[in-house]
């Protein structure tokens, strides 16, 4: 199915799930974007004694330094979401190009593309990531490049399984009859008819790719310099937040997380559902 903007968007407005994911990202995505507006202090700076509960002064209290910790909040908010968004956008447009240029053309291309997607499927994934995270050293880009190594291999294999399909179609048969080039039909026939799927898997796997920034984050393999809501994690578990009872240091970001997560989850869900006219009929549309 073809990405049309103006039935997309009602479909998305007009979906339950799609609209809470709306509200809830664009309520994240807000955080992030009006950080310096919205925090009360420098995230960097010591404003007050270490380990101080939530108070009139301080919403969500300070860490072991003395930092508010709402401030670090809303800043945290930028790294986490570009993260995820850089990861999964970068997974996907791999991946479909790959994909769809295996399926398309078959041959020798198939083969190698699909020997390699194979050998990524069958690595382990977090022995993967913690190997490289290791071997390049930490970084905001070491992260978004071991997601996107990671990621954009499902992504290819089911662009592919689209590509063998859609070339056979009578419209792709009729272009090919007319003259039309292989790069036009790719372009102009398969992609977008691939496209709303593909976008799909992108919005979902941004939530995946926040889980696993979080993941290596709390393993010490993310940015020192940045503050995310996975090195939230990693420093309170460091500097003994878990065992002092700082509970206001643990479950904000961790609620920031899944809140975000589950977001993305429904707004991909919605858009899946886009792509798919079974799931739509399935609902009595």
């Amino acid at each position: 199915m073809k990405l049309r903007p103006g039935g997309f968007l009602g479909h998305i407005l007009g979906h339950p799930m799609g609209r809470a994911g709306l509200i809830i990202l664009s309520f994240f995505i807000g955080m992030a974007i009006l950080a310096p507006v919205l925090a009360p202090y420098n995230p960097w700076e010591i404003v007050a004694m270490p380990f101080q509960p939530p108070s009139e002064e301080h919403i969500l209290g300070t860490n072991d330094m003395g930092q508010d910790l709402l401030s670090e909040l809303l800043y945290g908010a930028r790294v986490s979401l570009s993260i995820g968004i850089i990861a999964a956008f970068t997974a996907t447009v791999i991946g479909v190009a790959l994909g769809l240029l295996a399926g398309y053309y078959g041959g020798a291309l198939d083969r190698i593309v699909t020997g390699i997607i194979d050998v990524f499927l069958l690595m382990p994934a977090l022995p993967l990531m913690l190997v490289l995270s290791v071997f390049i050293g930490p970084g905001f880009f070491t992260i978004v490049f071991v997601i996107v190594l990671i990621s954009w291999p499902p992504v290819a294999r089911m662009m592919r399984a689209q590509a063998l399909s859609l070339r056979e179609r009578p419209y792709v048969e009729a272009a090919r009859a007319v003259g039309a080039s292989s790069t036009r039909i790719l372009l102009h026939h398969i992609l977008p008819n691939v496209g709303p799927l593909a976008l799909a898997l992108a919005i979902l796997m941004v939530g995946e790719a926040m889980i696993l920034e979080a993941a290596l984050s709390f393993l010490g393999l993310g940015d020192p310099t940045k503050k995310s809501w996975g090195m939230m994690l990693y420093w309170a578990f460091q500097t003994g937040a878990f065992s002092y009872g700082a509970w206001w240091w643990i479950v904000p970001p961790g609620i920031c997380i899944a809140s975000a997560v589950f977001g993305f989850a429904l707004l991909g869900y919605a858009v899946e559902e886009y792509a798919n006219p079974r799931l739509r009929s399935m609902r009595g549309e």
